[in-house]
């Protein structure tokens, strides 16, 4: 487990709003030198604290009109696959194995309804060993604040 202190949780914070900022920017937010957070920024990355720099895409913007959060169960012995084949469907953002309501947990973007059912019908309906499908349509999502 990484060790941070309070100076690379307000880095943190502020490349989370927006990972393109500037390091001379986040310089004079935080009353520090450029290097200084370019050296914190490096050591997050060697740590593994941060993993990527990454956009943050409005799935409106794209036409894709519904944001669903699916659960899905499965047969124990085909949960491996069955997460190997959500991935491959457009429309799949991401795929968690899960504890607790369901076994895995997946974020789609359809452009409306008849999209959605189609994909969750035909698509995942045809996965092997797959028992039962939860969608949840998101109405809106705040990303901001994580840490």
């Amino acid at each position: 487990m990484a060790i941070i202190d309070d100076t690379d949780k307000d880095i943190l914070k502020i490349l989370e709003k927006n990972s393109r900022t500037p390091f001379t920017i986040i310089a004079d937010e935080l009353d520090i030198s450029e290097a200084t957070v370019r050296n914190r920024v490096r050591a997050l990355e060697e740590q593994g604290v941060i993993n990527k720099f990454t956009l943050d895409i409005d799935p409106k913007s794209l036409g894709y009109n519904m944001v669903t959060m699916i659960g899905l169960d499965v047969e124990p012995q085909d949960m491996l696959t069955a997460v190997e084949e959500l991935r491959k469907i457009d429309g799949v953002r991401w795929v968690a194995k899960s504890t607790g309501d369901h076994m895995i947990m997946s974020e789609v973007w359809t452009k409306d309804g008849e999209e959605l059912s189609e994909l969750i019908s035909k698509k995942m309906g045809s996965i092997e060993g797959l028992k039962d499908i939860k969608p949840t349509i998101l109405l809106e999502k705040k990303s901001e604040g994580q840490i």
